[in-house]
Formats: structure tokens, sequence, C-alpha cells
């Protein structure tokens, strides 16, 4: 990694990095530029002595006004700056990101099945580059910029590389280097990081070959790495909750319901409210599900149908490693609709495993039906999303079908990203065109459009068009 021997002692003592398992404990300075610990090679945690920082006293203390100007004042993640103290604010970087809106969706709800409960939809594709990931690439970003990295390196489906992009081309404080799969990727996302400036390597293979690469060659060439594996991305996506708890009003809700593709999210969710509980600023932690796409389901089949758990900080790691010889042996490659999720090997596993031990949590699959469904539904109540963002309401919906999600009880189902991430597969469920639906849906198992909005076909007739809308309208 480039740049490991500049210091910012100063910081150090207060905010530090920390191996996550118990048993090792091992732990590294805020300078210290690396993705797993260097003694048992498990992934690290930022971590702080909150005695010597001083937190806030209570989480209503984030609703007194910013100083305009400043990035607490312009970024969403940057305002919660107290609980992610481990940059200096003269070092803060920031491009508009996290000011997202958490929407109660009453339609949604319907369809999910809550009758006097209430479902909200958390939209991240509000952000600049259009997903989740600015949240986290904002704060490795700073971490970066804080150790003198010149250049960065992530491998992607498309989100993370065109949220690097577009830090890089907005700062212009470090130059992107992208690895991508053959075929896994949207144009919608793929578009923007061409479009930014970012140099594209496309390598044969899927996101796992191209995270496999993504960190030798960061290794190699001193390239410093912000995928999910870099502990600093999970601290900036920890505030998405803090602005779901500030929608709300600094209550928790009993659910919530987040797709899992590389587990970042729902490990930075789970880390978020173990530390407001240990603060003694939240009294309760609401539950956590975690939805796989069912062509991408190694949580669930880890979780539900094999037994792994946390267990305290003692995870049966010969449990992973013979699944992750299965899927070796029998040449499994991942496949869903929902590109964002589309991962067999989840960087942050263990890290997801804490926080469903934390939040008594619950994973789920759900089909590519399921998803393209539920996304029209979240589209027809007018925030569009992609794919993957859908699986959220899916899960959502089958966990309320199976009774673990109560009629009564109050929601948030996760939104990671914009419609216009991927608009084929949105066109191809609402279209008219059966070979276009086949092409793009039919070969994913989605065998119909049960809440299709399809365009009405006339001819450029006045008469026609006029009874057209007075007959649909």
């Amino acid at each position: 990694m480039e740049a490991t021997n500049i210091s910012v002692s100063a910081r150090v003592d207060v905010a530090f990095q920390r191996c996550i398992l118990p048993s090792c404990g091992a732990t590294y300075g805020i300078e210290d530029v690396r993705v797993e610990c260097g003694r048992c090679g498990h992934l690290l945690d930022v971590a702080y002595d909150w005695d010597r920082l001083a937190p806030p006293a209570s989480l209503a203390e984030f609703d007194a006004a910013t100083i305009p100007g400043q990035p607490e004042a312009q970024s969403g993640v940057w305002r919660f700056h107290r609980l992610l103290p481990f940059a200096q604010r003269d070092k803060l970087v920031t491009i508009g990101e996290g000011r997202t809106l958490l929407q109660r969706a009453d339609r949604v709800g319907q369809y999910v099945g809550l009758s006097g409960g209430e479902l909200h939809l958390q939209y991240e594709g509000l952000n600049p580059s259009g997903s989740f990931k600015d949240n986290g690439m904002v704060a490795a970003f700073t971490h970066a910029r804080t150790v003198g990295a010149k250049r960065a390196a992530c491998a992607s489906t498309g989100n993370t590389s065109a949220s690097l992009a577009a830090f890089c081309s907005v700062t212009r404080l470090l130059s992107a280097v992208i690895f991508i799969g053959s075929g896994k990727i949207s144009y919608g996302k793929l578009s923007q990081a061409l479009d930014y400036g970012a140099l594209t390597i496309q390598i044969a293979g899927d996101f796992d070959d191209a995270m496999q690469r993504v960190r030798e060659v960061s290794q190699q060439l001193g390239i410093y790495l912000v995928n999910s594996v870099n502990p600093f991305r999970l601290e900036g996506q920890k505030t998405i909750m803090y602005r779901v708890l500030d929608a709300l009003r600094w209550q928790s809700p009993d659910w919530i319901v987040v797709p899992g593709g590389n587990l970042g999210n729902s490990s930075a969710f789970g880390k978020a409210f173990a530390e407001l509980k240990e603060l003694g600023l939240i009294d309760r932690m609401p539950r956590l599900a975690v939805i796989n796409a069912a062509g991408a389901n190694t949580l669930y089949e880890l979780y539900e149908k094999r037994g792994a758990r946390w267990d305290g900080g003692k995870p049966d790691s010969a449990l992973v490693d013979d699944y992750y010889r299965e899927l070796d042996e029998s040449h499994a490659k991942a496949s869903t609709i929902a590109s964002a999720i589309e991962i067999n090997r989840p960087v942050n596993l263990y890290k997801c495993l804490r926080a469903l031990e934390d939040m008594d949590g619950v994973v789920r699959e759900v089909t590519d039906q399921q998803i393209m469904d539920a996304k029209a539904q979240v589209g027809a109540g007018g925030l569009g999303c992609e794919p993957a963002s859908a699986a959220s309401v899916a899960g959502a919906k089958l966990l309320r079908s199976e009774g673990i999600i109560g009629p009564e009880e109050r929601v948030v189902c996760i939104l990671t990203g914009h419609q216009l991430k991927d608009p084929d597969a949105t066109v191809a469920y609402h279209t008219t065109d059966q070979e276009k639906f086949n092409q793009v849906l039919g070969r994913r198992g989605v065998k119909r459009a049960s809440y299709a909005n399809r365009a009405v076909a006339v001819s450029n007739n006045l008469e026609e068009i006029i009874r057209a809308i007075q007959l649909y309208s």
C-alpha cells in the first residue's frame, strides 16, 4: 500500500484498528494501511477509545445546526463525525454524499403485508453516484487522503466503481483503477466509471475473480484498496442507520431489511447499533434481515442451512472453508438479475455473522421473479430502484408471509441504488416485446411481469390517441 509510513499519530491513541476476533485482539494505528489482521488474517474494525473522545450525550444533539460551508453541513456522513472520529476535520472530503431520504411507503407496505405497521424505504439512490456506496467511499477516500495515497483501486459489479470514479473525478486527489468482470456489470454503472475517466480493467471472470486480482495488484503496486474489506468503508456506511434513526425521531424501528451481496452494509449496520447501544444512545436494537438473491445465496446457505454463527467471536471457519471448497469443485458461479449482489464469496462474511448475532438476525433468499415484482411495486410508489435494492422488499414480504415479521411492526427496507443503474431490467419487465423480456429476464427465471405498466401502442391518429387515453386513464 502507498504511504503507510506517513504518521497521523495524533489520532492513534483514541482511534485505531483492531482484529475482529476477540481471541486475537491485535491492534494497529490509523496510519497503518491494511485490509486484514497481520497476525491471524481476519478482518479489522475501526475502533475508538470513547472515554477519551466524549461522544454525544444523546442522539438529539445532532439536531443542532452545523456551520455552513463545513463538511458536517454538506455531508450526511460527516454530519455524524463524532460517531466516526478517525479523521481530523481539516482532512475530511465530501462531494455531498449521504443526503438521502427515508420515505414512509404505505402502498409498498400493503404489498409486503403490513396491516397496521409502517414500511419505510431508505432511498440511497439519491447519493451523488446513485448508490449507497458513496457513504463508505467518502470515509475510505478521506483515510486514503490522510495517509497520502495517490491511487485507489476496487473490484466492482458497478456501484463501487462508479462511486470511486466520481470521488476521484470531482476531488482530483487520487486516480482510480477499477476491475470488473466480463459480462457482470450493467451498462448504467459502467457508463459512470468510463465517463468519470477511471482506468477500467475488464478481466475474464466474475466479481469474485476480480476481487482476488485487485487485492493482489493493490498489494504488489501499493495502491489503496477501497472495497468493503477496507474497514474505513464500513465506518461511512454506519451513517445510513444514523439517518434512519434521525428520520424516526431517534427511535429504533423493529426491523432493518437489507440486500446481502458483499455484506458490507449489514456488517456496518450491526457495528453502528452495537456502538450506539454501548454508548447508551439507544435502549434497544432493531432486528436485522439480510436478503440474498437465490442465485447468489452463500450467506443463506451457510447461516440458515449449515448453522454458521459468530458464536461470540469463535466462528467455525472450517464450515465456511468446506462450503467454498464445494463451490470451487462444482465451478459454481453466482447468477442473478440483481447484479449488485451477484457475489459468491462475500468478503464481510464474518462481520455479518457478528451483526446477525448482535441484532437477533435472520437470512432469507428470494428469486429473481420475487425481486422484479417487488421492484415494480417500489417503482409504482415513486422511488425507482435497481433490482438488488428490491431484494429487501421481496425479503420483507417473504418474512411477513412466514410470520417472522409481525403485521404491526415498523420495518425499514434499504434501497441501495437508483433505478437508472440498471434500466435494461426495468424496460424489459414492462415491455410488450417478448424477445426483449426473454433476453434480459427470462434467462434468469423470471416468467411473468405481474405488475407491468406497458406502453399503449396506437397509430399517429388524433382520435385513436384520445380514445386510448380515455380507455386507459
